[in-house]
């Protein structure tokens, strides 16, 4: 019969999953990663299936058949109930006695601070915010997109920037650089040919994600248009991590906010500097720092937190991940 490790730590995003396999100490006795985690487009069985790959070898390597607690963090597990069909779904597949399944934001959430207390704002392919406090108080938005009342990511920057090009080529809006430098990073002349080109197929869909950095290369340039859609989202991040702040009665201590996924840690100053700018204003004692922790390190630290580990058992995970 195999050892009981303590915690299977998951952070499963959409284009790849780490898992680690914990001792009760912190040791990190195992690792391993997998595929995306895309329910709403495969099914939850084949996801749940991608992640039973990654789990067999951490499992295998670690010469464990099973753990006290999963601490899951997750893409696309944005709502409540959708955290309990994907807790569900886990727990089915005995891979630990007990199963807790999170937002994936709460992972970088967790990674960046010393104990469970902060907010954390993400903006990758789309935009989210989560806040906690140690008793187990939590705030959180649904993170579903303009139906929800977001705005923001990379996508939507994307599409932003198409927007005003397109305007400004055909003289309905504000003129901008955008028209020339959107076509040009996929070799085109003008924004008719890459609209062309988008809507035909000749340029695959998911390749729009390409234009945000070209949107803040522009914007950092000096043009007006791009720059008002870079201070847009810096707006967007603020007013987001003020909310939870309020919501959390965190306004009045000094307490980290987060900043992480791929738009926010790509270091682009004017945004980062906005942000900072804003922050003071309205939370002067909130302090904004990026995150660089691996997103894992937080559900490994959410887990032990869940099983009472001490703080010597936090330290000893972090330092896996930040050698």
């Amino acid at each position: 019969m195999g050892l009981t490790a303590s915690v299977l730590a998951i952070d499963a995003g959409n284009s790849k999953t780490d898992v680690a396999v914990l001792a009760a100490d912190g040791r990190v006795l195992a690792t391993a990663r997998g595929g995306g985690f895309r329910p709403p487009t495969v099914g939850v069985p084949a996801a749940v299936d991608e992640l039973a790959r990654a789990v067999a070898r951490a499992y295998t390597a670690a010469g464990v058949e099973s753990v006290s607690h999963v601490s899951a963090c997750l893409a696309n597990a944005d709502l409540p109930v959708e955290e309990e069909q994907l807790a569900a779904a886990l727990h089915a597949r005995a891979w630990g006695a007990t199963v807790e399944v999170r937002n994936d934001t709460f992972a970088i959430l967790r990674a960046g601070v010393a104990d469970p207390r902060g907010v954390a704002v993400v903006c990758g392919a789309g935009i989210n915010c989560v806040g906690m406090r140690p008793d187990g108080r939590t705030a959180r938005f649904p993170a579903l997109g303009r139906i929800s009342g977001d705005w923001g990511g990379g996508w939507g920057l994307a599409e932003e920037a198409m927007w005003f090009a397109a305007r400004a080529e055909d003289g309905r809006g504000e003129p901008t650089e955008l028209t020339r430098t959107l076509p040009a990073h996929f070799g085109l002349d003008s924004m008719y040919a890459l609209i062309e080109a988008l809507h035909l197929g000749r340029i695959e869909q998911v390749r729009r994600h390409e234009l945000t950095p070209v949107l803040f290369a522009t914007a950092a340039g000096g043009d007006a248009v791009a720059g008002a859609v870079v201070d847009r989202l810096a707006e967007e991040v603020v007013t987001m991590a003020t909310v939870a702040l309020s919501r959390l009665d965190l306004l009045d201590e000094e307490t980290p906010v987060l900043l992480g996924g791929g738009v926010l840690a790509a270091g682009h100053a004017r945004l980062n500097d906005r942000i900072r700018e804003l922050l003071a204003a309205r939370a002067p004692k909130a302090v904004a720092r990026v995150v660089t922790a691996s997103p894992v390190l937080g559900a490994a630290l959410l887990g032990l937190d869940r099983l009472g580990a001490g703080p010597e058992a936090g330290e000893r995970a972090r330092e896996h991940w930040e050698i």
